[in-house]
């Protein structure tokens, strides 16, 4: 956005720049044209003089017109080519500029369009994590129960102590194998007993 905003800034400048030399432009046509009156006032002046009077003094007064006129001329004509070549340039910088404008609006669209699929797979994700955390839970809390089951299990068996406070799973496993062992030994003597 800052981007944009210095281009439509630079942009406004050249504007500015382009439409004052415009109006130099105008102007110099206007000087021109105001020549042109005098020109034609003088001309008139003369009208009114002896016929030798007048082509002496046309003839003073041209030469000096002309060279003044001349002089002019190339000024304004420089002055005025000077200003085209500018106007030139700065239509070329508007060009580049309203180009760059664009570009930079297209990739502001592109980074807009990037953060909302980010944003969308960011709540995706939320929800995949919320679904897999309340799934986690009822696990936690089966296998909370199914081992409540087990250790209730064990210590119930005739000859086994209850448990000293919170037990570990290793030392669980260590009572059911001994449970199991206990009467494995148990049923092999009444075996041996009833063989006999």
């Amino acid at each position: 956005t800052g981007a944009i905003s210095s281009l439509q800034r630079q942009m406004e400048i050249q504007e500015s720049k382009l439409r004052r030399i415009r109006s130099e432009k105008e102007m110099l046509q206007k000087l021109f044209r105001e020549q042109a009156v005098q020109l034609r006032a003088v001309s008139e002046k003369f009208c009114s003089l002896t016929e030798e009077q007048r082509q002496e003094e046309m003839m003073v007064l041209m030469q000096e017109d002309n060279r003044n006129l001349q002089q002019v001329v190339m000024e304004q004509e420089s002055k005025l080519a000077e200003q085209n070549k500018l106007i030139s340039e700065l239509q070329e910088t508007i060009s580049q500029l309203r180009a760059e404008l664009v570009t930079t609006r297209l990739h502001l669209l592109e980074q807009k369009q990037a953060q909302k699929e980010i944003q969308s797979q960011a709540e995706e994700l939320q929800h995949k994590e919320l679904q897999t955390r309340v799934a986690l839970e009822r696990i936690s809390t089966k296998f909370e129960r199914y081992r409540s089951k087990i250790i209730q299990a064990t210590f119930s068996m005739e000859g086994i102590q209850d448990p000293q406070g919170e037990l570990t799973d290793d030392e669980l496993l260590e009572a059911m194998q001994k449970a199991f062992n206990e009467r494995m030994e148990f049923y092999q003597l009444l075996k041996n007993k009833g063989s006999r």
